[in-house]
């Protein structure tokens, strides 16, 4: 075998990104979601907090102050050192720990950062080299630009409670922080991306990741539609996603989720059901026309799945090789046996928490994935990683 499958067969290997070191200054979900993923990715990151620490540390059930669910969820694997940059002595550990790293990434307002001298031009002063991440609300150069975002105006500005008024009638949120979540997600490849750029040219950048243009981005992959065009052809809006009948069908014990997509698909489920009917529909007999028509078709879906068990419906679905599960409540996932055969879920015992049960980042290199390890304490690390950035300034 080669180097680099000796390396990755190893059990020193630590990741892709090991080497990589990340100051990261970001609170809430967006930010640390991000970093937390370059961590299990295998950057060192270490987590700049104020001295009362981040707000997520008080959000959810605790077993201990300043370790609530919330914090849990999204800062595994990090190393948390409390500056405290109002006052010059904390600004200056700050460029210390930036001189050193790869990544410096913050979720503040640009002006406010500026303000305590901790701009871009200032970081690239004490690292060239640095990838400059400011993950924003909104984009440099628009009129919401510096205004503060959190998930529930994203979702309202970007469409996507809109999107469950043409469903249900009545303009919501979706049921997770899904904003803050696709924000993390494009910062972590536009990050990537830099660090490859920084890597083949020795230069550093400045990434700019607004929550609101990467949400709007999200949303209309399916849902511009006849809008793609000018003038548009249809008004925006994907039909299947969109309609009422779109979701977990009842069985005679249950739920079931089913979706036959294709003309085989739907032939062979009708035909194994009987319906001559919907099988003769002109209705139903392409692609396009059932998307025109797609309602009326799940309605007609949904009868037929509730005359049967969830087993019996998903043995039908397994036979034609059509895709379809049940529906799994949160509190099953732990349980669900695909994830238990594949180990998503880690217990780890904390000497302080007992146990704590966290699921795995889902991707792995050759076979290897990420170790998970319990988020710090506000201030754990401060004393080892400042001296060590000193060291290393003093060389």
């Amino acid at each position: 075998m080669d180097h680099d499958e000796q390396r990755l067969q190893s059990n020193s290997y630590q990741g892709p990104l090991r080497g990589i070191r990340v100051v990261d200054l970001t609170t809430v979900v967006m930010g640390p979601y991000a970093s937390q993923t370059l961590a299990e990715y295998g950057a060192e990151v270490i987590k700049v907090e104020a001295p009362g620490g981040d707000g997520t540390r008080q959000i959810g059930p605790a077993r201990e102050d300043g370790m609530a669910a919330l914090f849990l969820g999204i800062n595994r694997n990090k190393r948390s050192v409390v500056l405290d940059l109002k006052t010059p002595e904390g600004r200056a550990d700050l460029l210390r720990l930036a001189a050193g790293a790869d990544v410096f990434m913050h979720n503040m307002r640009p002006e406010k950062l500026c303000a305590l001298g901790l701009g871009p031009e200032a970081i690239h002063q004490v690292n060239r080299r640095m990838v400059f991440a400011a993950l924003t609300g909104f984009g440099t150069g628009g009129r919401y630009a510096g205004q503060p975002a959190y998930d529930d105006v994203i979702q309202g500005l970007s469409g996507l409670a809109s999107m469950m008024e043409m469903q249900s009638g009545t303009p919501r949120y979706l049921p997770t922080t899904v904003a803050d979540k696709v924000g993390s997600l494009t910062a972590v490849g536009a990050i990537l991306a830099a660090l490859l750029q920084q890597r083949a040219t020795g230069k550093g950048a400045v990434v700019e990741v607004p929550m609101f243009e990467s949400v709007v981005s999200f949303g209309l992959v399916e849902h511009s539609q006849g809008d793609l065009f000018d003038p548009p052809l249809a008004p925006p809006g994907y039909r299947r996603a969109l309609m009422p009948a779109r979701r977990p069908h009842a069985t005679r014990d249950g739920f079931a989720c089913t979706m036959p997509y294709s003309d085989a698909h739907w032939n062979s489920l009708l035909r194994e059901l009987g319906d001559a009917e919907a099988l003769n529909d002109d209705r139903f007999s392409s692609l396009a026309q059932r998307t025109r028509h797609i309602e009326l078709l799940y309605e007609r879906l949904a009868e037929h799945v509730k005359s049967r068990t969830t087993d019996e419906w998903l043995a039908l679905c397994r036979r034609l090789d059509i895709p379809a599960a049940r529906m799994n409540r949160l509190g099953e996932l732990r349980s669900d046996p695909h994830l238990r055969d594949v180990g998503h879920f880690v217990e780890l015992h904390d000497p302080e928490m007992g146990c704590v049960v966290f699921p795995r980042n889902p991707v792995s290199f050759d076979g290897w994935k990420s170790p998970v390890r319990v988020p710090p304490r506000l201030g754990a690390d401060t004393d080892h990683v400042m001296g060590q950035a000193r060291r290393e300034a003093a060389q």
